[in-house]
């Protein structure tokens, strides 16, 4: 995973994200319905953006203390207008995870981990930073998700099933759905515009030429059969730390 060129993809899309980022508004507000409490000692926010889950978890749930991370620095400006008192560390959320000796009471992530390099792994460093009882909610894609774009590209990220989620965190004995959303375009062309004003576009770094677009264009257009679409997969995975000590 090239976590350079994510940061520079969101970064670009920032100012445009939160009026294209439709799914993933609906995504956090539907993983915050999950808690059965709204109070939290220390809330822990990976992948926090443009603060489109931080703004619902603000005006929604009860905090003590509350620390927002995303690997674009610039992201800060944004929760600091939402509530100065949330704390922002920018950063590798791999790496800095590994560093902290805080412990949390709720994980939470909307539309983040399918950037993780090892989820499992990763996992497992995020229960060791729970408190007991502790909770771990998070909102990812599918294998259905963007499936036009692999069609015509044989291009994706690692997408995990709900049935692999189940057997990836079998531990945790956790609480997965998912849900299937499809966006329409008037062309391929607006796909290609909504995926970059969302900063999703960071699997590749090559530069298409006008005859990679055609293609493309002419590859969608075939597809879809007249309808132009985008398939959105959400996939929400909620466990609690059962662990003692």
């Amino acid at each position: 995973m090239n976590k350079c060129l994510i940061a520079k993809r969101f970064k670009k899309s920032l100012k445009s994200y939160n009026q294209n980022a439709k799914i993933q508004k609906r995504m956090a507000e539907r993983l915050v319905s999950f808690l059965e409490t709204s109070k939290f000692d220390s809330i822990l926010e990976i992948g926090c953006g443009t603060g489109i889950l931080t703004e619902i978890i603000n005006q929604k749930l009860a905090f003590k203390q509350y620390t927002t991370n995303d690997i674009v620095p610039e992201c800060e400006e944004y929760i600091k207008e939402i509530n100065p008192e949330i704390k922002f560390a920018a950063g590798d959320i791999e790496e800095c995870i590994k560093l902290s000796n805080m412990k949390y009471d709720l994980i939470i992530s909307n539309a983040s981990f399918q950037w993780i390099d090892n989820l499992k792994e990763f996992l497992n460093l995020l229960v060791n930073k729970l408190k007991p009882e502790g909770y771990i909610l998070f909102s990812s894609f599918g294998k259905e998700n963007f499936r036009e774009i692999y069609h015509v590209l044989g291009k994706q990220l690692h997408y995990y099933s709900c049935s692999e989620l189940k057997v990836l965190l079998q531990q945790y004995t956790p609480v997965i759905e998912e849900e299937i959303h499809i966006l329409s375009f008037k062309n391929s062309k607006d796909v290609l515009k909504h995926i970059q004003l969302t900063g999703v576009n960071a699997i590749s770094e090559e530069n298409w030429s006008k005859k990679d677009l055609q293609n493309f264009e002419n590859g969608y257009d075939n597809f879809c059969s007249g309808r132009i679409t985008l398939t959105y997969n959400p996939v929400y995975v909620f466990f609690q730390n059962r662990t003692v000590g």
